[in-house]
């Protein structure tokens, strides 16, 4: 068994001062989001054992910010910047996704972008969470969460459409619920 874990970055500014899209920064909002999926995280095991994440600013602020929320609940991850990551297509996604098999993780998390990344999440479902795959058809939003499992124990073998949603969560959802 394999788990995935599809994190975008949180919300940005919508220019950065430099006018590269890779320097954009979290705004405040994205700057709470990240540490309150992160903190999600490090309440809901298991953990990742591999990180994975676009060498975009947002990307890794994503991630240190949602790592600073998690640190002492969870074991530390290996964490690599993998620059294939920024502006990869659903198809570029899985082979980044397939070289964790030199690692061979049991749980892979990518921190990365739309429309990549949404668009990996729609692929891999091939079934689990209907609810969960119903919200997930209109977007991953900022600072959302998917996750998958895979039955096989080769990254290798990971493929579109033979994923199961184990959950989708995004701050926006864990708002609603705690105000239910």
């Amino acid at each position: 068994m394999r788990r995935l874990m599809l994190l975008r970055h949180a919300k940005t500014e919508s220019d950065a001062p430099s006018g590269r899209d890779q320097d954009r920064r979290l705004d405040d909002r994205g700057l709470r989001d990240a540490a309150e999926i992160g903190g999600w995280i490090g309440r809901h095991p298991p953990f990742p054992d591999c990180v994975f994440v676009s060498p975009a600013v947002r990307a890794q602020q994503t991630w240190d910010i949602a790592w600073a929320a998690m640190k002492g609940l969870v074991p530390p991850p290996q964490v690599e910047s993998v620059p294939e990551l920024y502006g990869a297509d659903a198809a570029e996604l899985l082979h980044a996704i397939r070289m964790a098999s030199v690692s061979d993780p049991k749980r892979l998390m990518l921190v990365g972008h739309n429309p990549g990344m949404h668009e990996l999440a729609l692929a891999l479902a091939g079934g689990g969470d209907a609810a969960g795959r119903k919200a997930l058809t209109d977007n991953l939003p900022t600072a959302g969460l998917a996750i998958f499992d895979f039955a096989t124990v080769d990254w290798d073998d990971v493929a579109f459409h033979r994923g199961k949603l184990v959950l989708f969560v995004s701050p926006k959802l864990l708002k609603q619920a705690s105000s239910d």
